[in-house]
């Protein structure tokens, strides 16, 4: 493996009975890297998950999580993940302090001091250090959030798996969270988000793969965007006139036109190369342009085409 991949999988396959979870995925996960993962429900995101935290193991196919095997290094695995679920099972009876210290002392974090600087250094930047007496079964969904993500980091680990880290939470929460899961990766982790929150993936992951069993497509939010619906450039007019298009269509470099009220959208694979040349030709013809900008299709745009076509 090579030493910047933190995560590599190549066939790697799990299969409960007849129904086949994960079918030959292949890829790999920097370091300091955030990757997606997406699919619907039962698409095979969180078996892939558990497979690669050593917690089942693979029908098929290979597997290594900083430098580990998976089936053969399960032990090291372990310790060289952190993990977020959906129920992240913390103790509703005790403090947030007793939580994160019990949880500590499971990892082995070493405490010479009584009381581990990592649960302090954690409950501090999580911003909970004042509540850290109060039993967590009066704290607020985001406040659990917040703690369980400091659990899955007391240890440090090289690899961190997020599963709907933000899902429940109000607004200001969930920026909260997506700003400090942004700052983890400048550590040099390599962070597996899973998410149904598109948008949430948009804003944080620098490559996402979609999953349907088998892997559907895997590249960075803007690639994806281009390979499903090329670029598009929209030239906001004070006045549409049928003509404008027109004249843009003479060029060769423009695929398709249309109007969108006053709004000329053109299809077109280089902007930044092409945009002057179009707008002189439009100022030219009389057109009153007010500005110019690129159509950003969104990722929910990109996903639905993806997984409907499998269908």
């Amino acid at each position: 493996m090579d030493n910047s991949q933190m995560i590599e999988l190549k066939g790697l396959s799990k299969s409960f009975g007849n129904v086949q979870a994960v079918d030959n995925l292949s890829f790999s996960v920097q370091a300091g890297e955030i990757f997606g993962l997406l699919g619907p429900n039962g698409a095979g995101k969180t078996t892939t998950i558990r497979m690669l935290s050593a917690l089942i193991g693979p029908s098929a196919g290979k597997a290594w999580v900083h430098g580990f095997q998976v089936g053969r290094q399960d032990q090291e695995i372990r310790r060289s993940v952190g993990i977020l679920t959906e129920s992240p099972g913390l103790y509703n009876q005790l403090s947030a302090e007793r939580n994160l210290d019990f949880y500590a002392q499971m990892y082995a974090v070493d405490d010479t001091a009584g009381f581990t600087g990592q649960v302090e250094h954690y409950l501090k930047m999580l911003g909970l250090w004042e509540r850290r007496h109060e039993a967590v079964g009066t704290f607020s969904k985001g406040m659990r959030q917040k703690l369980a993500i400091a659990r899955a980091l007391l240890h440090e680990p090289n690899v961190l798996f997020l599963d709907e880290p933000t899902s429940g939470l109000d607004p200001q929460a969930a920026r909260m969270l997506r700003g400090f899961i942004s700052d983890l990766k400048s550590d040099g982790r390599a962070i597996i988000l899973c998410t149904h929150n598109l948008d949430e993936a948009d804003r944080l992951c620098d490559r996402i793969a979609v999953l349907k069993g088998n892997l559907l497509a895997l590249d960075t939010p803007t690639a994806l965007r281009r390979k499903l619906f090329g670029r598009k450039v929209v030239f906001h007019l004070k006045k549409a006139e049928a003509r404008f298009a027109d004249i843009v269509e003479r060029f060769e470099i423009v695929q398709s036109t249309e109007f969108i009220e006053n709004k000329l959208v053109i299809g077109l694979d280089e902007p930044e190369q092409h945009n002057p040349k179009l707008v002189r030709a439009l100022v030219e013809a009389g057109a009153e342009i007010q500005f110019v900008g690129e159509l950003r299709r969104r990722l929910e745009d990109v996903y639905l085409q993806l997984v409907n076509q499998e269908n």
